[in-house]
């Protein structure tokens, strides 16, 4: 394994510990909110300093940059708000694998944008990642599986908020860096997460002897993996970044089962298979769409 794929590794296996994470300081009570608006604050803290460090190319007088920027923030805002709403109302394993779902957002928003034409091999694709949705959720007898029509929901939109975010990424990196791209989508993130953040608990997190965990959930979940992540896409084929990224709902299952005591029915596992090996087909055998964090998070 190169450098590249390595970073890239380690950055998926970070996103797959946020998740788990997450759930832990969900179970001590903390708002998905809160837990959400502290991800992308020390996330901004971490990218800025990126910023200061490495300002050539910024691309901070574009007013295109702002805006795609602004568009990627409400996209990350929305994907760690579901995402930990998806945790809260369902596992850890859900919410990561719905949430993993993304790429097939990219391609249904490609196709009514007319960006990309839709072919049988893909919309059968997206048929199977259907299925397997249906069986993950167990949407035909919802609670049955420790999943609510919330969490299964959420998890959804986590999925749907990271298309935005890809597409956000995307136009606004072709206007300046990827630092100062995430500036200022984690900066609309931490505006647009303080309104439903539960403001108590906000001001309390920072006395809480859980700051250690809010730290590395932000640390881990939000700066430095964004961080190795597009490092690693620089030296990695798209390819084969599609294939560890995988490493991501992996990881944050294991974490699920055996430090939060999940559990998955068969039937939940195997529409864990189908959606999990689609998707990484789907972005293996594409070549109009990057891949990123779930085949999201980053550029090349």
């Amino acid at each position: 394994m190169g450098l590249g794929a390595g970073l890239v590794v380690l950055a998926a296996f970070f996103w797959g510990l946020s998740g788990g994470i997450g759930g832990i300081l969900m179970a001590d009570g903390w708002d998905a909110f809160v837990v959400s608006f502290y991800r992308g604050a020390i996330g901004l803290a971490f990218v800025l300093a990126w910023l200061a460090l490495r300002p050539r190319g910024s691309g901070l007088a574009s007013g295109r940059l702002w805006f795609w920027s602004a568009v990627a923030g409400l996209g990350v805002a929305g994907n760690f708000a579901f995402y930990f709403v998806s945790i809260a109302h369902g596992s850890v394993a859900v919410a990561a694998t719905l949430m993993y779902c993304a790429p097939v957002f990219v391609y249904l928003v490609s196709f009514t944008l007319k960006l990309e034409s839709p072919t049988p091999l893909k919309l059968v694709a997206i048929a199977v990642v259907m299925v397997g949705i249906v069986l993950l959720t167990r949407i035909y007898d919802i609670g049955a599986g420790g999943v609510t029509l919330i969490g299964a929901g959420a998890g959804l939109l986590a999925g749907l908020s990271y298309a935005v975010f890809i597409f956000g990424f995307k136009y606004a990196g072709s206007h300046g860096s990827p630092q100062a791209v995430l500036s200022i989508a984690f900066g609309v993130l931490v505006l647009l997460l303080m309104l439903p953040g539960d403001n108590a608990q906000m001001v309390a997190v920072l006395s809480s002897t859980d700051w250690p965990l809010f730290a590395a959930l932000g640390v881990f979940g939000a700066g430095l993996s964004f961080a190795l992540y597009i490092n690693g896409l620089r030296h990695t084929a798209p390819a084969a970044a599609s294939i560890v990224a995988m490493i991501e709902p992996v990881t944050a299952t294991l974490f699920g089962v055996m430090i939060l005591h999940e559990s998955l029915a068969l039937v939940q596992i195997l529409g864990m298979g189908l959606i999990l090996v689609t998707v990484t087909a789907l972005s293996v055998s594409s070549r109009a769409t990057p891949p990123l964090p779930v085949q999201g998070r980053g550029s090349d």
